[in-house]
């Protein structure tokens, strides 16, 4: 995994310049002569999107979410009270049930990441590329997608997310959970949007760890194990 980190963390700075600049860049760092900067620039493209396939996958995985406490999804949040009421009557599995059957849901959603991604770094503008070599944002890299990611992902996992939830039984434990919840009585009845929630969940932990990663290469000198990483970095420090 290190490995493909440190891929993508070249490629996100160098693809997208212009040939004199990549020249200039790969001059400067030792690479073999007589590459043009069309197979430089073709190269670190496949690179980064190698690099982007290996990140979707750990979160696209079982427990990829459930087992990671940074990007777990909870009960939703809105109707915290439905969980503490059911818990407080005896009913904890079964909302343990649900929280692990949405995660998986989003597991299964992760995994349509990765076309997005690629079809993003394809259209990366030289503009784009030196922005997050230069500017100070740790995250430029990150920010670069979600601005340019954000609306496909969401149109995508709609589709995704509603059949994994059902397929995972997310969908009708959790429908147990409310209709159980509006029976008791004096409680006001909820009916949340589920997949809304779920959604944008999966979105915000894909992009959480896109950024540790990225944060990883660009602040833990120990992490660039090569001398190409150490070369390309130096100047950034």
């Amino acid at each position: 995994m290190k490995s493909s980190i440190k891929i993508v963390s070249i490629a996100f700075l160098l693809f997208g310049c212009t040939a004199q600049q990549i020249q200039s860049i790969t001059d400067a760092i030792g690479y073999e002569e007589g590459l043009t900067s069309e197979q430089v620039a073709s190269g670190l493209k496949e690179a980064l999107i190698q690099g982007i396939s290996t990140g979707t996958q750990k979160v696209g995985k079982v427990d990829g979410y459930f087992k990671n406490p940074s990007i777990k999804i909870p009960f939703p949040p809105d109707v915290q009270k439905v969980e503490n009421t059911l818990r407080d009557i005896g009913l904890g599995s079964q909302v343990d049930r649900f929280v692990k059957t949405l995660n998986r849901g989003a597991e299964e959603a992760a995994k349509e990441a990765k076309p997005v991604f690629v079809s993003a770094i394809r259209q990366m503008t030289i503009n784009d590329a030196w922005t997050i070599l230069k500017g100070d944002n740790k995250e430029a890299a990150t920010d670069y997608l979600k601005r340019t990611t954000s609306d496909e992902l969401r149109s995508r996992f709609g589709p995704i997310v509603k059949r994994a939830l059902e397929e995972t039984n997310a969908t009708k434990y959790y429908s147990e959970i409310i209709t159980r919840y509006n029976k008791i009585p004096l409680v006001e009845t909820v009916n949340p949007d589920l997949e809304t929630y779920a959604i944008e969940k999966a979105m915000e932990g894909l992009f959480f760890m896109v950024a540790k990663e990225e944060k990883n290469i660009r602040a833990n000198p120990a992490s660039r194990t090569t001398d190409l990483l150490k070369r390309v970095f130096k100047e950034q420090d």
